[in-house]
């Protein structure tokens, strides 16, 4: 049901279909990749603090976070990085996904605690980076917020809490506030990670631990399961020339120490019925 078009990295996350090409973030890796959709690289350039969520500005301009350094770059035609937000006075934990919307207000989450030196977790907030660079909390008590959608009317925002099992929605207001928090899908035992949304407002969810990508129905039904073959899923996309390409990037181990070293990840791609919704990312 899949097949592996790139292969070689440590560890992909964070995928955008953009202008005919996906985009992703080998994070361990400190590295943006640009691929064509047979798969070969077209472009790469370096993250200071490890890339991972990815957007594009009005402009064209694309902005990047940066997990360590815990602030977003904004890379434009001439291709150098210029630091555009910082983050590290909300952001508790390594930032990690983010969704751009098309007015320029850009939303990032990030993990919240130490996750590798054995922290327990606790709840972390949601950055909200208006057009002007201003930063603020758009939304709190999150259990590590991770991949996230904006829908096509610009109305609702939906964000995957990896610590909680759910996807959790709210309202976009028109000053770029998220308000009116609920439950989008309880997913159970599943722990989501990168997630997209489809042309029917169904969410494709990356789940690393079931060893699968699911397509889930507001109220938490899920329609379809995808399983991943000797790796895990840690982010999905859908892109190609009609849309319907579910790009998915996997990896056998997501430990820094590990994936640096036996560079594991690749890019699968599903082919599926319904094609990506015109929304954010």
């Amino acid at each position: 049901m899949t097949r592996t078009i790139a292969r070689g990295f440590a560890f992909p996350e964070g995928p955008r279909w953009h202008e005919g090409r996906l985009w992703f973030a080998d994070q361990h890796g400190g590295t943006v990749y640009v691929l064509d959709p047979d798969g070969h690289v077209y472009e790469h350039f370096a993250v200071p603090g490890g890339p991972s969520g990815m957007g594009w500005l009005p402009d064209g301009a694309l902005l990047v976070v940066s997990m360590d350094e815990r602030r977003l770059y904004r890379r434009g035609s001439d291709g150098q990085l210029v630091m555009y937000a910082e983050l590290a006075a909300i952001h508790s934990g390594q930032s990690n996904d983010m969704v751009v919307d098309h007015r320029g207000w850009a939303y990032a989450g990030n993990v919240g605690f130490d996750y590798y030196s054995g922290e327990a977790p606790w709840p972390t907030c949601i950055a909200a980076v208006a057009p002007d660079g201003a930063v603020a909390v758009a939304a709190d008590h999150l259990h590590c917020p991770n991949g996230s959608v904006i829908t096509p009317d610009c109305r609702t925002f939906i964000v995957a809490e990896t610590f909680a099992s759910r996807l959790t929605a709210f309202d976009i207001d028109e000053e770029g506030r998220l308000f009116n928090r609920r439950i989008f899908a309880d997913l159970g035992g599943y722990a989501p990670d990168g997630i997209c949304l489809d042309a029917e407002g169904c969410v494709w969810v990356a789940v690393a631990l079931a060893n699968s990508v699911i397509r889930v129905r507001e109220g938490g039904e899920i329609l379809t399961q995808i399983p991943i073959e000797a790796a895990r899923p840690y982010a999905c996309m859908l892109g190609g020339m009609d849309g319907r390409d579910l790009f998915i990037c996997c990896a056998s181990d997501h430990d820094p120490a590990v994936t640096v070293k036996v560079r594991s990840g690749r890019i699968d791609v599903a082919r599926v019925n319904v094609g990506s919704s015109g929304g954010w990312p």
